[in-house]
């Protein structure tokens, strides 16, 4: 065997002379004749290596036998490259080896795809060989920024003093919204374990130990439908403090990210991050991650609607609903084909019933609805929404809920229409004040819009019986260019409160007890003030390397229909360990 003495990404006119070793896989051969060029690449670099036919007959002869990713280990001397073949783009692109000894330790079939050249590919087909895309510069770039991530993470959070502690993967199912994945267990038949979906009751009990200070890289798991950013198993970030306030979490929060995020990629973030309340972020933007690097905010339109002859929006004011619009600079050249085109989307995927529309040029609002607002409204709206010539103003009456996902929805595809994103901008921010729970009009009751945890703000107690959905929480989320990157809450430590949360939530008393009676139980032994946050990992990864999908920083992720292409997982299991778990398989009812 060959030993390197150096990597392939490590070579340079300082070396010039000297005799080295390299190892790794051949990821392009040039046939010259007499010389062969070959780049030998490893996860460093790459480095360009000459056989010579007339100065090492031996080495030339086995390397005109080569193939794409044969693994090889070569002995050789350090020559500069001619003046006219330096490559300024690379550390090695200065030196050639010049190969005198060569040790082939492993040939290669035809790789199913240029490996230089990922997008040669299809996606389903690249994740089939996972492991020679994982070859690829782009992916082994993107684990190792998941690796400087998570470094940063662990100095970060020990040097504030948080001990890393594992939580178990095997533990009881206590569904938080999503499906657990289920183990079943073969000593005790008929009864299963869950995949965690969070530690979140372990890091409590944690708080309740005395360890004041926990945080925890690590997998969770949820059995839910998916999307570019989402996979059934995930990794998470982990915290939660002892004798803290939202302020807190708050302070830590904005630290580990800024710290994340300078040691991961060099970029300098705010000292403090902007805060906005839940509502302000539906009002201004439609959404509770808005994406702060553009403008295009929500307004609202009802008030001009009184004094109109659009009896629609009146009618959706009467019935309780919102009427809100966006001002889209310079759209004047949308044509009613291209606005029927995103009506079409809003109604597809938001519900939205339709997409009203006036378009300012020349001093005027027309087209549209403009017809059913007089001239004195007309110029109020142009004043108050600080409309400029070659304007349009999109509407939407409906439904608040309708209304702001809708023109959330909106207000991102104009922004990427209109270029008006600046990718190379982070801004972070806060979002705060999030309700306590959110009705449920499926299924009739109340649900926990983080999970049920959270603790309300005690300001809003006596709304428990009066208007639950006016409750606020303690709870808050971090969102950075339009993704949550985390959240977390102030938790619940009073037993007593929890069983009236778990009330509200619909959960009985046998039901509370079964599934969280442990944590209940814990509670009574002197249960201390605590609140946690918790960081998508992956999210995190994806963005600091501009990813558009979450696969892309996963060493061997899922597809969207949560299977594993490479190993064909899930898969059949033989009907031994089924009788050994007393399991049987049944036919779904159709």
């Amino acid at each position: 065997m060959i030993k390197r003495t150096h990597t392939c990404g490590e070579l340079s006119s300082l070396e010039i002379g000297q005799d080295i070793q390299l190892n790794g896989w051949i990821s392009k051969s040039r046939d010259l004749g007499g010389l062969i060029f070959i780049d030998l690449r490893d996860r460093y670099g790459k480095t360009q290596i000459v056989f010579n036919e007339e100065n090492f007959l031996d080495a030339f002869n086995t390397a005109k036998k080569l193939g794409l990713e044969d693994v090889i280990g070569i002995k050789g001397t350090v020559v500069a490259r001619p003046d006219d073949a330096i490559n300024k783009n690379i550390k090695t692109g200065e030196i050639d080896v010049e190969v005198s000894k060569i040790v082939v330790y492993n040939e290669s079939e035809p790789p199913p795809f240029d490996i230089n050249d990922r997008n040669s590919a299809m996606e389903d087909h690249r994740l089939k060989y996972r492991y020679l895309e994982l070859r690829t510069q782009d992916l082994q770039k993107n684990l190792f920024l998941r690796h400087k991530a998570s470094q940063a993470v662990r100095e970060y959070m020990s040097n504030d003093n948080f001990i890393e502690v594992e939580t178990p993967i095997l533990m009881k199912s206590t569904p938080e919204g999503a499906r657990d994945f289920l183990v079943p267990s073969r000593i005790h038949q008929g009864r299963f374990y869950a995949l965690p979906q969070s530690p979140q009751t372990y890091k409590q009990l944690l708080m309740v130990s005395g360890f004041d200070k926990y945080f925890q890289i690590v997998k969770c798991f949820r059995d839910e439908d998916f999307r570019a950013d989402r996979q059934p198993e995930f990794t998470q970030i982990d915290i939660e403090m002892s004798f803290v306030n939202q302020d807190d979490i708050i302070d830590m929060g904005t630290g580990l990210v800024k710290n994340i995020w300078k040691e991961s990629i060099g970029a300098e973030l705010p000292e403090k991050f902007p805060i906005i309340s839940y509502h302000d972020a539906m009002e201004r933007f439609g959404s509770d991650k808005p994406d702060m690097r553009f403008g295009l905010e929500l307004n609202n339109f009802s008030n001009y609607i009184e004094n109109s002859d659009f009896n629609t929006f009146k009618d959706i004011i009467t019935s309780g609903g919102i009427v809100k619009a966006i001002v889209c600079p310079n759209a004047d050249n949308y044509s009613r084909k291209v606005i029927d085109e995103l009506t079409d989307y809003l109604k597809t995927y938001f519900n939205a019933k339709g997409l009203a529309w006036m378009k300012y040029v020349d001093g005027n609002l027309d087209g549209g609805i403009s017809r059913f607002f007089p001239d004195d409204i007309k110029n109020n709206i142009i004043s108050d929404l600080g409309v400029q010539d070659n304007s349009v103003i999109f509407i939407i009456g409906d439904d608040k809920n309708v209304v702001y996902n809708s023109l959330g929805a909106l207000r991102l595809k104009l922004a990427k229409n209109e270029n008006l994103i600046d990718n190379s901008v982070w801004c972070p921010l806060w979002v705060v004040d999030f309700p306590l729970v959110e009705w449920n009009e499926e299924q009739k009751r109340w649900d926990s819009l983080h999970h049920p945890f959270t603790s309300p703000d005690l300001k809003d107690l006596d709304l428990f019986d009066k208007d639950p959905g006016k409750i606020n929480s303690l709870g808050y989320d971090i969102v950075m260019n339009g993704y949550e990157l985390g959240g977390g809450s102030i938790r619940i430590h009073d037993k007593e409160l929890q069983s009236k949360v778990f009330d509200l939530l619909g959960i009985e008393k046998n039901e509370a007890q079964e599934k969280f009676g442990f944590l209940m139980d814990a509670f009574k032994y002197g249960a201390p003030p605590h609140g946690g946050i918790a960081f998508g990992l992956d999210r995190i990864v994806m963005l600091l390397a501009g990813c558009n999908q979450i696969r892309d920083v996963i060493a061997f992720p899922k597809t969207t229909s949560a299977m594993s292409l490479m190993d064909n997982s899930p898969s059949p299991v033989d009907n031994k360990q089924l009788d050994e778990l007393g399991l049987q398989i049944r036919s779904k009812k159709k």
